[in-house]
């Protein structure tokens, strides 16, 4: 059984595995449980994968494998892991992490039967079994103070499910007890407040904001319909009015003193301060009494100072992010809602915060406040910034905008505490978003925090920067800095300039976009903040550059001839190795590169143009970016192979097409559809340019190569063996028949891979359909125009592909290594969609490779001589093979 385990057929090994199951909690025949993992994570099969996870006992060993394959690209293991993990691993068995791991990814698979087999773990296993049906009580488990949005998802499913039941009149009035002055005065005294612990407040915000909709949406369906059936919605409308008023505090006034008392409590109970928070949003402030009372309250909240403490050497240091507004995002947007809903009317928001900022803002201005005093200022500046309505709300207040710009925002920018620096930077940015135009000496102090900053503050002025030129426009920016540029598109440009980030003297004349893509050739903004893995430069960049592309047609004074350069430098961010510890960016720019084919029409031209830069970027040893171990520089080539094969996946990916017809009588209109436009592209921005290009590329070479220089030239043969042309192309395959005979002699020591061009070549002859006719210098040159190349071809040669030598005998162990290593480069680091002609080469290629082992073990004294004379080949080119082992 254990050997028939990897048996070629994948039901015996199903069977096998099924068969040796029985044997698997045996500890004598650990083995067996050894032989599971390791099959699991080569088998291709995903029946097979299903029966192993199916196998596979409860163990400390098994829980964090079968949890990974609740990533699994077939539906039917991920519903196998959700399965065992039901049956097999009792809730207090998984530690927190992995609770909220296997919530978090179930809950939101895409597969609806994955879905359903989750929330039955949820529902009949956790909840029911582990909780006794109490919600409360499974929230304990996940630790929403940490993961607060897995308590959120999880509270959510089950007041859909409708498994959320409120027994003995239980509220949030339970934690409030009033009580009665003395000698029988009436007079309200001060309520006993009963602090709420962390599930607790999750667990009644989730609870109000889920009666708060359902009553919204019966509202709306009874004002929609007539008779008795919108009786029925608006009597459901009022029975869930009515359960929410008896949970949430019966008056403003008290729902204010539960509040301070939790913030009076301290830090540990600052999440229930900020779940109570958002409950404010649920009240009417209608009436003038609750309206003041909540303002009074609001004030409170914003003239509290961010929290600090000393540290041991009797610095200053303040909790939190030192952006936000009380120490973090969550908490401000929380104080923000709360404050747009008691101040509700227009301008009324603005106001009452500009009158704040205007009492806080007197110490900066005179220059004797401390760093805390200059941050609580800013960040409540931040705060209005980023919910003001717009500019014109800000004129006519306590403080005007241009002395909030010039006084505060330019005057922090250039403070000595970095901490005041970061968070005026961030407030430049806001600012620039609400004006119609952003102001020069705005722009300029961004520039020179950019450029000049430490770390930290160069992320937040590269932040704005971007987000300053995608909401104005590039061009307007840049015709704010200089007023005489010029206006018209540059429409032949087709590579951003150089920057000399240290001249700061010729900063207004580099265009913004040159600006922020020479921030990519600053090596040291690749490494991420300390503190925040997932920030630095190049990453906040990378995302930048991925919306430029995304919303190109919103941008149209960014030349097309500059999209195959941000393209290539992306590809070259998602694969390279600095990327790996930048999680947040690998993320964004996937989700980028499963779009960005089908919605971008030039998609296909910018993948042809960007192909060869990315292959050239990612080569070490060839181009001048060498250096390293040797398993390093494999790594790397490894990399960019599987880039490669990650473009060729992207261009054949069929363009989303939203089509603009007139509505139908029943007032619809026709769904988008994607439309394969495969035969619309024209050569030079589909497989024919990429083909010539690479056929050009790989023709550049000298006839003597380095070891690298040959590895990088197979790869760029074995990616064109794979591309197809299509009859209508004529011109390209003309040009591309006489170009393969010079490229198979860049590769003539290849065997296998020169079969593979001359099977190309074979295809173009029978494509071609008058193979005799003449092919002019002008239909070359008209060609090489298109694909904007220098390239001189000699016409007079022959496009008669060069005889492939015979066999020699003395290479077959080194012709046995490299099918085994182009095995492991090609299948191996592929992505985990390939090409499927891929597949059917690489097995063509591995069964001539075992014929080829088996006929030469027939012969024992033959086998003798190759080894003998391979020893000697060894000796001789040991540069090569030392260098390119691990390559083709």
């Amino acid at each position: 059984m254990k050997l028939r385990v990897r048996d070629k057929i994948p039901g015996v090994r199903a069977f096998a595995i099924r068969a040796l199951s029985r044997f698997v909690n045996d500890t004598a025949n650990s083995d067996i449980l050894d032989l599971f993992l390791e099959q699991l994570a080569l088998e291709q099969n995903a029946d097979v994968r299903k029966m192993i996870v199916l196998s596979l006992p409860p163990s400390t060993a098994t829980s964090q494998v079968i949890i990974d394959c609740t990533l699994d690209v077939s539906e039917s293991v991920r519903k196998a892991a959700y399965c065992v993990l039901a049956n097999k691993f009792p809730l207090q068995s998984l530690s927190i992490k992995l609770r909220t791991v296997i919530l978090q990814r179930g809950l939101a698979d895409r597969s609806v039967a994955v879905s359903k087999e989750c929330f039955k773990l949820l529902r009949d296993e956790w909840l029911t079994k582990c909780c006794n049906g109490d919600p409360l009580e499974l929230l304990k488990f996940l630790d929403v103070e940490t993961y607060e949005s897995v308590g959120e998802t999880v509270m959510q499913t089950l007041l859909k499910a409708d498994l959320v039941k409120l027994l003995n009149g239980a509220s949030i009035q339970q934690y409030i007890s009033s009580g009665d002055a003395e000698d029988g005065n009436s007079m309200h005294c001060a309520p006993s407040i009963q602090l709420i612990e962390a599930e607790a407040s999750l667990y009644w915000r989730t609870v109000c904001q889920h009666l708060q909709s359902e009553a919204h949406a019966k509202g709306s369906d009874a004002a929609a319909t007539m008779g008795t059936e919108a009786e029925v919605y608006a009597a459901e409308a009022s029975d869930k009015n009515d359960l929410l008023e008896k949970i949430l505090p019966a008056t403003v006034d008290d729902y204010i003193d539960l509040v301070r008392a939790h913030i009076n409590a301290g830090s540990i109970h600052r999440f229930t301060c900020r779940q109570l928070l958002l409950l404010g949003a649920m009240f009417n402030y209608s009436d003038a009494t609750n309206r003041k009372s909540a303002s009074a309250f609001l004030q409170e909240l914003l003239h509290k100072p961010p929290e600090h403490e000393i540290d041991n050497e009797g610095n200053v240091v303040v909790i939190g992010d030192g952006l936000s507004f009380g120490g973090d995002n969550d908490w401000a947007q929380a104080v923000a809602r709360l404050a747009r809903k008691v101040h509700a009317a227009l301008g009324e928001f603005e106001e009452v915060v500009l009158a704040i900022i205007e009492e806080l803002a007197q110490p900066c201005r005179e220059r004797t406040a401390d760093y805390v005093q200059w941050m609580h200022c800013l960040s409540l500046i931040g705060l209005l910034l980023r919910h003001a309505k717009s500019m014109r709300l800000l004129q006519g207040k306590a403080i005007e905008p241009d002395e909030l710009l010039q006084s505060l925002l330019l005057a922090g920018a250039k403070h000595a505490h970095l901490d005041v620096q970061r968070i005026a930077v961030r407030c430049l940015g806001l600012f620039g978003l609400l004006e119609r135009k952003p102001r020069a000496e705005l722009l300029k102090q961004l520039r020179i925090s950019y450029i000049k900053g430490p770390h930290p503050i160069s992320v937040e002025a590269c932040k704005a920067l971007i987000d300053l030129g995608m909401w104005h426009g590039p061009q307007e920016v840049d015709r704010v800095l200089n007023p005489h540029t010029s206006s018209k598109i540059t429409s032949e440009k087709k590579s951003f300039s150089p920057v000399n980030f240290s001249d700061l003297e010729r900063d207004l004349d580099v265009d913004t976009l040159d600006l922020l893509f020479g921030g990519f050739e600053n090596d040291d903004w690749a490494d991420s903040l300390t503190g925040n893995e997932d920030e630095c430069v190049h990453a906040v960049l990378g995302e930048g550059f991925a919306k430029i592309l995304l919303l190109s047609d919103n941008y149209p004074s960014i030349p097309p001839s500059l999209h195959p350069v941000i393209l290539s430098k992306l590809i070259y961010l998602y694969f390279r190795d600095v990327s790996d510890h930048l999680q947040r960016l690998k993320q964004c720019l996937s989700v980028f590169f499963e779009h960005y084919p089908c919605l971008c029409a030039n998609h296909k031209s910018c993948i042809s143009k960007a192909f060869i830069p990315v292959m050239r970027s990612m080569w070490p040893g060839i181009f001048g970016n060498s250096g390293g171990s040797s398993f390093m520089v494999s790594q790397m080539r490894k990399r960019a192979v599987q880039a490669s094969r990650f473009m060729l996946q992207m261009m054949q990916v069929p363009l989303y097409v939203k089509e603009t017809q007139p509505e139908s009588e029943n007032g619809s209109t026709e769904m988008p559809q994607v439309i394969d436009r495969c035969a619309e592209v024209p050569f030079d921005c589909g497989e024919e340019g990429l083909a010539l290009r690479i056929a050009i590329e790989v023709t550049s070479f000298h006839s003597k190569k380095t070891a690298a220089e040959k590895s990088y030239v197979s790869a760029l043969c074995r990616i064109l063996a794979l591309l197809q042309f299509r009859l209508s192309e004529q011109g390209p395959i003309k040009l591309m028949r006489r170009l393969l005979s010079r490229t198979v002699e860049c590769v003539s020591t290849e065997k296998d891979l020169v079969k593979e061009l001359n099977r190309l070549a074979e295809h173009l002859m029978t494509a071609d359909r008058q193979p005799d006719q003449e092919f002019l210098q002008d239909e070359v040159n008209l060609i090489l125009g298109k694909l904007e190349i220098d390239f001189n071809l000699d016409l007079d040669g022959s496009v008669a592909m060069p005889q492939t030598p015979a066999a020699a005998s003395t290479r077959t162990r080194v012709s046995r290594r490299r099918v085994r290593i182009e095995d492991d480069d090609f299948d191996e680091y592929s992505p985990a969609f390939t090409v499927p002609a891929t597949q059917q080469t690489v097995r063509s290629r591995s069964q001539r490779a075992s014929k080829t082992v088996a006929m030469s073990k027939m012969s024992a004294t033959r086998s003798v001589r190759i080894d003998e004379i391979e020893e000697q080949e060894e000796e001789d080119d040991s540069d090569v093979t030392s260098e390119d082992s691990d390559e083709y």
